[in-house]
């Protein structure tokens, strides 16, 4: 068959029609094409679409009749070959699609695009073969598969012979039917295992629905007549990697991430990668025979031949983007798996909490902690809000052996206030302390004395800071833009407000204590400056102390409430503040910043400092501390799915909401008037 993928996809991207329901309605597919696209549902039968459909499954099926019929071009859809963390039964959006107009991939007896594309891979560029191969190193580095939720593990240990591994299928994956495969490849294939390596231990990895009964598999039984180790457990394939050197499959896509794990591939079925000299084949396809690299399939397979977007975004971007994003989220969800206990957390917070930790915790919030901390058992975790730390807390984690973890807003937190209960797009999780509480150690500050910090990670830091910087983002992204009228003969110094009860200047400005003490040092300091003082928004909204005294008048030149902090930044020469974000924010814009506490950015040479930290003794540069402040210690969720997000993408996100201006909601203003009652009392 010859493929009728057009030479210019533009001349199908005005519209297609879909032969299921289902493809209908997931609002992920138009995301996919190059271009907007509208996507009818089969009504127009005499309209020469191009028909979509799912694989060979019965839409798939359908758009292929139908196309022939209609005169037009059929396309089918799979899921990407690096899908998602977790399943698509699961919620996980997809990140990726394959789109092939002549076949599927999968199908073996037909060709299809990517067949074509492999084919065609021994005229790639160096430069392309070079992204293949550093592609193939970041997913190897990473241990990616196609679904990435399984545990990073391996639960059994060699018996210290060579170890195989032979990979079990669902009954009536359409990948064994349309590759060659069928009940006896897999009992073929078990018995080669076992007879071509008779001084080797074979695992035989089954689904875990086989086991539980809820599928049917193909080896399950004969595994075990052959006294083989089942693997039975939801396990990330590159754990099984590190311990086997020949692994046997089917047609299960494994076997490809086997060959980018260097071992030796040996295939009873025809999968896409088969054929083209690189495995073991046990079965022949004559239109293949041609030999072709690692790098030449995983090209035309995971570059060419899939398409990726950004679920949270709905942007299109390359596999890179995808990896990344793909790698941050299973290094989250490694890094917080396990029980925990959440201790004093209001009922609005109980909402998004879990989203943090992510999907391989177990997690139970508890009003009465002396009581349920007794359901916990050593290496468990204790999760608190900052501001409810305390000895007490401290002396039950150490005396019970638990892991407690501090939670704070994070530094790119919302559009609107967390005093008005909007949800938070990021949070930080701290197993040492807080960031804001100079009187002890932090995670941020490990991170900072003793991280190596590589040039690809810095040149992410620097975009990272000139997208901020150019997009006007800050922590609560409240105000207008406004223009000032100020002196030009005169040095323009900021000085943001801070909430006076707030555990930052409790913790952290150990000597300056309100805003009106501050404001008296800088004017004396400055006595011929042009002040500028911004309240902050939380006492702005009526919810928190800061106002400051009717004899203040004096201290400054020029209060400003509804603007926007960011437009500030433009206008001032230096920002003068005890332990406000707003002095990260202005270094982030070069700003020369002073500091009269010890918040987190002083210390390392880039702020000017009246007080000092003995822990704090490393030079930084600008870009080792946003990598470390806004990249390495956050965690950043999308509101809408509840699923980790890398910074980037949290960035999108924040600038797509904050080009859609909204007022307060009905429901916020009520809730202003009765906590700014309350808080009046």
């Amino acid at each position: 068959m010859i493929s009728n993928c057009p030479d210019n996809e533009d001349e199908i991207n005005a519209a297609v029609s879909v032969s299921n329901f289902g493809i209908w309605r997931n609002r992920y597919i138009t995301q996919f094409f190059a271009n907007s696209l509208s996507v009818d549902f089969p009504l127009y039968r005499h309209a020469k679409l191009p028909r979509l459909g799912w694989g060979l499954k019965s839409s798939g099926k359908g758009a292929i009749k139908l196309g022939y019929s209609m005169g037009s071009n059929h396309i089918l859809l799979e899921d990407g070959l690096l899908r998602s963390l977790g399943l698509g039964v699961n919620g996980y959006p997809p990140h990726s699609l394959c789109f092939d107009y002549s076949g599927i991939y999968y199908n073996s007896f037909e060709i299809s695009d990517l067949e074509n594309n492999i084919a065609a891979a021994n005229n790639l560029s160096i430069s392309e073969l070079s992204r293949a191969k550093d592609c193939i190193s970041s997913l190897r580095c990473n241990r990616l598969s196609k679904y990435n939720a399984a545990l990073d593990k391996f639960i059994l240990i060699p018996d210290g012979r060579r170890a195989v591994l032979v990979v079990d299928q669902t009954f009536g994956d359409a990948s064994i039917e349309y590759g060659m495969g069928s009940a006896n490849s897999f009992s073929e294939m078990l018995d080669a295992a076992v007879l071509e390596n008779p001084e080797a231990e074979v695992f035989v990895k089954v689904h875990p629905d086989v086991v539980a009964g809820k599928k049917k598999g193909y080896l399950l039984e004969a595994a075990k007549k052959h006294n083989c180790r089942i693997l039975s457990e939801d396990i990330n394939p590159w754990s099984a990697f590190d311990v086997v050197d020949h692994v046997y499959v089917v047609t299960s896509q494994l076997g490809f991430e086997a060959l980018m794990a260097g071992k030796k591939v040996t295939c009873f079925g025809m999968p896409f990668y088969a054929g083209w000299g690189l495995t073991d084949d046990r079965q022949v396809c004559d239109r293949r025979g041609v030999s072709r690299s690692l790098e030449q399939v995983f090209y035309a397979a995971y570059i060419q031949y899939c398409r990726y977007i950004n679920p949270y975004t709905g942007e299109r971007c390359q596999l890179e983007d995808t990896i990344k994003l793909i790698a941050h989220q299973k290094q989250h969800l490694e890094c917080y798996r396990g029980r925990w206990l959440a201790s004093g957390f209001s009922k609005w917070k109980k909402k998004f909490i879990p989203d943090y930790l992510g999907l391989g915790t177990s997690v139970n919030f508890t009003q009465n902690l002396d009581k349920d901390v007794k359901q916990l058992k050593p290496g468990d975790n204790l999760l608190v809000w900052s501001s409810r730390l305390g000895d007490e807390i401290e002396g039950l984690c150490e005396k019970n052996h638990l892991n407690l973890w501090c939670m704070e807003d994070g530094f790119l937190r919302s559009v609107g206030l967390g005093a008005d209960l909007v949800r938070p797009l990021s949070l930080v999780i701290d197993s040492c302390g807080i960031y804001y509480d100079s009187t002890k150690p932090s995670d941020l500050e490990d991170i900072l004395n003793t991280y190596v910090f590589d040039d690809h990670l810095l040149l992410r830091a620097k975009q990272v800071r000139n997208q901020l910087v150019e997009l006007k983002l800050s922590k609560y992204n409240v105000g207008v833009s406004t223009a000032l009228t100020l002196p030009n003969n005169r040095k323009i110094i900021l000085v943001p407000g801070q909430v006076e009860t707030d555990a930052s200047i409790a913790k952290g400005s150990p000597v300056i204590k309100t805003n009106q003490e501050l404001l008296a040092i800088v004017r004396k300091e400055n006595p011929d400056a042009f002040i500028i003082y911004k309240p902050h928004p939380d006492v702005l909204s009526g919810g928190r102390l800061g106002e400051l005294a009717a004899s203040a008048n004096t201290l400054h030149d020029l209060i400003v409430t509804d603007m926007s902090i960011t437009d500030l930044f433009d206008v001032v020469d230096e920002i003068h503040t005890m332990s406000s974000l707003s002095g990260f924010e202005g270094l982030l814009r070069e700003k020369k910043v002073f500091t009269y506490g010890i918040p987190f950015y002083a210390g390392w040479g880039l702020t000017v400092d009246y007080l000092s930290c003995e822990r704090r003794s490393k030079q930084l540069t600008l870009d080792q501390l946003v990598a470390a402040t806004l990249i390495l210690y956050p965690i950043y969720v999308d509101p809408h799915s509840g699923d980790v997000i890398d910074i980037e993408t949290a960035i999108e996100l924040l600038s797509n909401k904050l080009g859609n201006p909204q007022g307060p909601t009905i429901k916020t203003r009520m809730y202003r008037l009765v906590r700014n009652a309350c808080f009046k009392k």
